[in-house]
């Protein structure tokens, strides 16, 4: 690998760190952390925070049971804890290198189930796609049913939408500004990469069999069951944290949908898991419902950094148990 090459890909690899670590600066810069630390230590609610976790494990478990099921069809019978184990893996190793999990998850299945790299990566397309399918439709969902209410909240209080838009300070735009732009160059280096991986026959040939791979599922109601269950336990998983604190417990079901939409959007910025994006548009968000300011930047950053680190808990574990058994020859 020449210099060039080394840089390019150090900057891949650092930019994302960059990008994210710059946000939460720039929305931490004033915060009292001694503040922070009393509502970590005693006034949130533990017990909430603890059970939200079990739906972040269910959430992945559903996916790896799912891609299970797309990979069959393909004569890839790969162990069911197998496959749990590469989802655990691959979110712990997209905190590391974002967007890496896809790839590390497939070569997972290749060394310990002899599994067709190429076909299974396929697969985590077909997955990627109907994921974003559905989040579109239930975004398309919420924001139809939240016209009604917005304007019942506006005549109700007489705010007027500009002074909510004025409150929304120059950085704030400009925040927005780069998280776009970003989006756009990752979109556009990835189409960049597909493109230069359909000049190869074979590969995509295996690729898109894997792609394909949903026409052959046996059961595709228990298939729309696990990918309705995988996003059910996302928002479980985020909605109970409202639970944990005094100012946000009386939030209704409205405020958490709205806010888990866009904050399931926001990570499309390639930053780890979110970082950065996710917490400046949750809060965003939680500010124009009514949340004050201190108490929203609060919450995003305990919640944000509490259910992350849940992710290498779970891939230190699947790295441990893959290490007990043999490499498929």
């Amino acid at each position: 690998m020449n210099s060039n090459k080394k840089k390019k890909k150090a900057l891949n690899i650092a930019l994302p760190f960059v990008l994210g670590g710059g946000i939460l600066w720039w929305m931490y810069r004033d915060t009292d952390f001694q503040a922070l630390e009393k509502t970590v230590l005693h006034d949130m609610n533990w017990g909430w925070m603890l059970f939200s976790l079990v739906f972040g494990v269910t959430a992945q478990l559903f996916r790896g049971i799912r891609w299970k099921q797309a990979l069959e069809p393909m004569g890839e019978h790969p162990k069911l804890m197998d496959c749990i184990h590469a989802v655990f893996i691959s979110y712990a190793s997209s905190l590391i290198i974002p967007r890496s999990g896809e790839l590390s998850r497939c070569g997972i299945l290749s060394k310990y189930d002899g599994a067709s790299f190429l076909k299974a990566l396929g697969t985590v397309v077909t997955e990627r796609v109907i994921d974003s399918l559905l989040i579109l439709l239930i975004t398309s969902i919420v924001i139809l049913s939240q016209v009604a209410i917005f304007v019942s909240f506006f005549d109700r209080t007489g705010t007027d939408i500009h002074d909510i838009l004025s409150g929304f300070t120059t950085t704030g735009y400009i925040v927005t500004a780069i998280c776009l732009v970003i989006t756009v160059v990752f979109l556009w280096v990835l189409m960049r990469r597909f493109t230069f991986m359909a000049k190869i026959k074979d590969m995509m040939s295996k690729m898109k069999e894997g792609v394909l791979s949903l026409k052959g599922v046996k059961n595709k109601w228990m298939f729309a069951f696990y990918t309705l269950a995988i996003w059910a336990s996302y928002f479980i998983h985020y909605w109970m944290t409202f639970r944990c604190f005094a100012f946000t417990e009386n939030l209704g079901f409205t405020v958490a949908i709205v806010s888990f939409i866009v904050g399931s959007i926001s990570v499309i910025v390639p930053t780890p898991n979110g970082a950065g994006p996710w917490h400046f548009a949750v809060k965003t968000i939680l500010v124009l419902y009514g949340l004050a300011d201190t108490d929203a930047v609060t919450f995003v950053l305990i919640v944000h950094t509490i259910q992350t680190a849940l992710i290498p808990v779970l891939g230190i574990f699947s790295l441990v148990a893959l290490g007990l058994r043999p490499v498929k020859e």
